[in-house]
């Protein structure tokens, strides 16, 4: 007897195993999602987002209301366009009080170039603060270069698009307002050993009974700059008031555990302290370069797999002090297995201060 087929009425391509038509639908389908995700992305990683922030400062004078500051990091060399036209068309013709970049802004090998485009966009006469990063060449020479500068190459070029590089606090005034951009390493300097070290190298070289090289020479200067600076430190520091606005200038953003032992050390009568900062602006984990909507960063290498953007990018209080990140602009070889942005714009931030609470 015949067996019956209880397919009669099916076509031939219903007849197939489940998993083989499942399977020529993900090779079909598969590309064209992984396509689509990479053109999305390219768009998202490629076009330069500027942002507002407003930012309550409850001690913040009446002259300094609305007092902005144009936050970029790491920049790493990145070019968005020719001459950063994607970074000019994100900026338009937003105001700012002065920009602040907080450090990795150089490309790969100290290439200044794409720094000096994104600077070329701005206004000559806004001030300009930028901090090196980990990623950056130092900005003080200690061998010879070329040149009697005492600073490297690098930073002869930024100060000529008027570039200030802070290795010491710069007091900005706005009628009887008073704002500081500081360097935050300096708050825990100590100008007394870091002058008897530097007096002692310094005594060192010039004690040599052979004459000195070039490198020699350049070391000499570096030194004599070095201490010219501690001094210069603590004449600024009498300056401090308890009213002036201080903002803090990090690369790798602060932990709530330091900022807290900073202020336990420091005494109430120290207006050259964390305890008396405003805001600090950090940088350094582009937002966690690769980004999936909805869940934040994917990967940390201090905080481990989605991590959440606390710590990583945006606004938080450390101590009741806001501590603002800024979500870079470029990409980190921290990430060696991670490279590019994925879902990821590159952002620049514009922080308005303000006394009225949101």
């Amino acid at each position: 007897m015949r067996r019956e087929n209880k397919y009669i009425f099916a076509s031939e391509k219903d007849r197939r195993p489940f998993g083989l038509r499942l399977l020529k639908t993900l090779v079909i389908v598969l590309p064209l999602l992984l396509i689509t995700l990479w053109v999305v992305n390219l768009t998202v990683s490629r076009r330069v987002v500027y942002q507002d922030l407003r930012l309550t400062v409850l001690n913040l004078p009446q002259d300094l209301e609305e007092y902005s500051i144009l936050h970029i990091s790491d920049l790493r060399g990145a070019r968005y366009g020719k001459e950063q036209k994607a970074v000019a068309t994100a900026l338009g013709n937003a105001r700012y009080s002065c920009v602040v970049m907080t450090g990795n802004m150089l490309g790969p090998d100290g290439d200044v170039e794409p720094l000096l485009e994104l600077l070329a966009l701005m206004p000559k006469e806004t001030p300009k603060y930028l901090i090196p990063g980990e990623g950056d060449l130092p900005a003080v020479e200690s061998r010879a270069h070329g040149s009697l500068s005492v600073f490297a190459d690098w930073v002869e070029k930024v100060k000529e698009a008027g570039v200030t590089v802070l290795d010491l606090p710069v007091l900005e005034t706005r009628n009887k307002g008073r704002i500081w951009f500081i360097p935050e390493n300096l708050y825990a300097l100590d100008t007394d050993r870091m002058e008897k070290v530097y007096r002692q190298e310094l005594e060192g070289l010039n004690s040599r009974p052979a004459s000195l090289s070039a490198d020699d020479a350049a070391r000499i200067r570096a030194l004599e700059y070095e201490l010219d600076r501690v001094e210069r430190l603590r004449a600024l520091k009498k300056e401090f008031t308890a009213t002036d606005i201080q903002i803090a200038l990090t690369h790798v953003p602060l932990t709530e555990e330091y900022v807290r032992d900073m202020i336990s050390w420091s005494g109430k009568e120290d207006y050259f302290s964390l305890r008396y900062t405003s805001v600090i602006l950090a940088g350094y984990y582009n937002g966690g370069q690769w980004r999936l909507p909805w869940a934040g960063p994917v990967y940390v290498p201090d905080r481990g797999w989605f991590p959440g953007d606390q710590g990583i990018m945006g606004l938080e209080y450390l101590a009741g002090i806001p501590q603002y990140i800024s979500p870079g602009m470029g990409t980190s070889p921290v990430w060696p297995e991670w490279p590019g942005r994925l879902f990821n714009s590159p952002t620049i931030t514009r922080i308005m201060l303000t006394r009225k609470a949101r």
